[in-house]
């Protein structure tokens, strides 16, 4: 531009200043009323145009925004809130339109913002209609595909004074603590300085060994997008430095790079911290409920970006499990109970962490052995509770009464340990079918060292007790594979459909072979993925073992998708949400699906050999 008209922006123009997280635009504002240069600070955009926007949509000093929507004369396309201290120069949006009469430069660069917004919107229009079901960067890519950030780092014994001047020099959120051989030791991060420092006051000489936290979660590079959101959650943390064992200069462990939250939301407009900041803040039902239904919402956007089923199972599992553990605690607190006398445990496919979208409950209570009869009342009559509030969360309420609110599934543990040796003992069908239940257990919350001994006498009688394995074999040949005697789909007709269920069909017999050879196998796992490529990997006496697990794995989480799939449809029969109309499928889809229902038929034509009679 030219020097007066540099000078004619400038005395159109007004300082003004935004507080971090304050509201700079949005569409409710109509016709955007001003344009903003921003002299110090950063600005973030989200919603509308920013969720399609590669890398999202962020603003910094020198930059000026939002230009389109002025030169348009309307609304802006996203809501923009300041990230940090704000401080800009404001111009009329008609002071900014007039301007462009005058130059042919300011002209051409609000052209030029208009034709990007174009492209956005057009991008967000293919969102909408299905065409990037698959995102250009999924959460299965690894974090090594992300450019490499040379971590602002120091020595343990830096002053502190030092390490906050390198923070805001560098206009970072943290900064690593380093040993001497380029290790993590400790991080530093802004909370740290509310709580350690501004608070507590320490010298400005105090070493930053002091009051960094330690210790600090670390990934491979190697890892996945989705393994480092996952890490960030059930760590509380919004940074994650980068290991590469490969490095030839790494002795181990030495830090090469370091992946931020931001970054996962730039990657794949992840939001799976952001709901379970949710649940952990969660005070009353009336939250929890809007928990439950954020939950959904996130894996049926996740479906649509590509995640694979064992991913996105294992996600679904992980918020479930932070939802249940929250409602448990809450109710635990109300009722005046102590905590550390009983153990919330799931069952069925959450025990495996394998739950879909559309999932009941199978859930009970451990208490511990001196809890006497007034007490186990009382744990009753919470579990109930949360019984009812996970069914209003829309984790309906057992059909067959697997719940904590059940007297049967409210037990001390010395019952639990009973109750199983039972099953295992006398091995009825009913016994059985409650084996292929209760005996995929994990504790979710209060003490769940009273869980231990009861999956550890679960293995040493599966070992112990032929009988008891030979009848688990039986029973995982019971449930046959979709498949008729010509190997074609077997599905039932009704009237224009053809239908197979998923689960039954499939899914199931996946589910109990893998219980069968880990409990043979003495595989202390739950999932079926890791109970198929673990049990295979420990057997290992003939060389094609693992490879026929990885096979039978594939095969499962080919099911597990297209069940996934189903269960996300707007027409889906939320009371069959695992049946499958074949016409529907695409022809790729019937083919994946008749081989992943050969594998289920090979699996158990591998336990026939294995357990024959």
């Amino acid at each position: 531009m030219a020097a007066a008209d540099v000078g004619r922006f400038i005395l159109a123009a007004r300082q003004t200043y935004y507080a971090p997280g304050e509201i700079v635009a949005s569409p409710a504002d109509g016709p955007a009323p001003r344009l903003l240069f921003i002299r110090r600070g950063a600005v973030s955009a989200r919603g509308g145009v920013a969720d399609v926007s590669e890398g999202g949509i962020h603003y910094e000093a020198g930059d000026l925004f939002p230009a389109a929507a002025v030169a348009a004369a309307r609304p802006v396309s996203a809501t923009y809130e300041a990230a940090d201290d704000l401080f800009c120069l404001e111009v009329d949006a008609e002071a900014a339109r007039e301007l462009a009469t005058r130059s042919a430069a300011w002209s051409g660069f609000l052209a030029r913002r208009a034709q990007r917004l174009l492209e956005l919107w057009r991008n967000a229009l293919q969102a909408e209609q299905g065409a990037e079901a698959l995102a250009e960067h999924s959460l299965e890519s690894p974090l090594s595909l992300l450019p490499r950030k040379v971590p602002v780092a120091c020595a343990p014994g830096t002053p502190l004074v030092e390490a906050l001047r390198l923070m805001h020099a560098r206009r970072v959120g943290s900064v690593l603590v380093l040993d001497e051989h380029g290790a993590a030791a400790g991080i530093l991060t802004r909370h740290d300085v509310l709580e350690r420092v501004a608070l507590a006051r320490p010298p400005e000489d105090t070493p930053i060994e002091r009051v960094m936290s330690a210790p600090v979660h670390t990934l491979p590079v190697q890892a996945t997008a989705q393994q480092a959101a996952l890490a960030m959650s059930r760590h509380g943390v919004r940074h994650l430095p980068l290991t590469d064992p490969g490095d030839p200069t790494d002795g181990s462990g030495r830090i090469v790079s370091i992946v931020s939250e931001r970054d996962l939301f730039a990657l794949q407009r992840l939001s799976l911290k952001h709901v379970s900041g949710e649940i952990r803040a969660a005070g009353d039902r009336t939250a929890l409920v809007a928990c439950g239904q954020a939950i959904r919402r996130l894996a049926r956007h996740l479906l649509t970006q590509g995640l694979s089923a064992r991913s996105l199972t294992e996600m679904l599992s992980h918020l479930n499990d932070l939802l249940t553990e929250r409602i448990v605690t809450l109710a635990t607190r109300a009722h005046g109970l102590d905590p550390a006398r009983a153990a919330w445990v799931a069952f069925g496919s959450e025990g495996r962490s394998e739950q879909t979208i559309a999932t009941d409950q199978d859930n009970g209570l451990v208490l511990a052995d001196e809890v006497d009869d007034d007490e186990r009342a009382a744990w009753l009559r919470m579990a109930q509770e949360v019984n009812q509030t996970l069914d209003a969360c829309g984790y309906p309420l057992c059909k067959g009464n697997v719940m904590a609110g059940n007297p049967a599934c409210c037990l001390r543990r010395r019952d639990w340990l009973a109750r199983f040796e039972q099953w295992m003992e006398q091995g009825a069908p009913e016994d059985l079918l409650n084996a292929s239940i209760y005996f995929d257990l994990r504790a979710l919350a209060g003490n769940t060292a009273l869980v231990a001994p009861l999956r550890e006498r679960i293995t040493q009688r599966a070992r112990e007790l032929p009988r008891f394995r030979k009848q688990l074999a039986d029973n995982a040949l019971q449930m046959k594979p979709a498949l008729n005697w010509r190997g074609a789909l077997d599905a039932t007709v009704e009237g224009d459909a053809a239908w197979i269920d998923l689960k039954m069909g499939g899914t199931a017999v996946f589910v109990d072979a893998a219980r069968l050879f880990a409990l043979a196998g003495g595989v202390a796992v739950t999932g079926t993925r890791e109970r198929l490529l673990q049990s295979a990997a420990a057997r290992s006496q003939r060389g094609s073992e693992v490879d026929e697990a990885e096979t039978q794995a594939g095969a499962f989480e080919v099911l597990q998708m297209l069940r996934l799939r189903q269960q996300v449809r707007a027409d889906a029969d939320a009371r069959e949400p695992n049946r499958v109309d074949i016409h529907r499928l695409s022809a790729i889809d019937r083919r994946l699906l008749k081989e992943a229902l050969r594998a289920a038929r090979e699996l158990q034509q591998r336990i026939e050999l294995d357990y024959p009679g």
